[in-house]
């Protein structure tokens, strides 16, 4: 005996409310069918509810949007004000750090100079990137480090295979114009006021 293929779970709203009323267009007066169970009323009725619904949920969502909207603009001229204000007390206060936490604020930490190369990144690791040709480099990051120097090497890696392949100044970085199917090696080494860190251990990745 055939079964109905019904098919509504994976349809969008409109693509379910629209199917629903042309089955029950099919239905109504079909001879084959002269008292439907449920009552195409009752069914009619529910997709009227449904579409109802629908609307209202994205009359809400596109009320919302413009509320976020709304909220992030005056968040950022609260912001400016507050940063405004900061500098202020800044330079009514001048060095005196008393007078800046009398106005309810806090003072920044005075930065330490380095006083000996880092140590290098741990944990590098390359995965594919989003486009052909592309690898995704990530790293731990090192506190104090300015910058980042990566280095890459076609396989196998030797001591004079290694070029330049970029800098950054976070702890990832993308290096693409790649060769798809290719392997290559990469590492990556720390500078901060004091100079490079040595080298970190190396990863290798397939080219996508």
């Amino acid at each position: 005996m055939p079964k109905v293929k019904l098919n509504i779970s994976r349809l969008s709203i409109t693509q379910k409310i629209a199917r629903c009323r042309q089955i029950i267009t099919a239905m109504t007066g079909n001879p084959n069918f002269p008292s439907p169970n449920p009552t195409l009323n009752a069914i009619n009725t529910a997709i009227d509810e449904v579409e109802e619904a629908f609307h209202a949920s994205q009359t809400a969502r596109q009320e919302a949007k413009t509320k976020t909207s709304v909220l992030s603009d005056k968040d950022d001229v609260l912001s400016g004000l507050m940063v405004q204000l900061a500098a202020h007390v800044e330079s009514v206060a001048g060095s005196d750090e008393a007078k800046i936490r009398s106005a309810g604020m806090d003072t920044k930490a005075t930065a330490s100079a380095p006083t000996e190369i880092t140590e290098p990144p741990a944990n590098l690791s390359a995965t594919a990137g989003d486009r052909d040709g592309e690898i995704d480099l990530a790293w731990e990051a090192i506190s104090g480090a300015k910058s980042y120097v990566l280095e890459r090497s076609p396989d196998p890696a030797t001591a004079a295979s290694w070029t330049h392949a970029g800098v950054s100044t976070k702890s990832s970085h993308t290096i693409n114009g790649l060769t798809s199917g290719t392997r290559y090696w990469f590492r990556v080494a720390a500078v901060n006021g004091i100079g490079q860190s040595g080298w970190s251990d190396p990863a290798v990745k397939i080219a996508p």
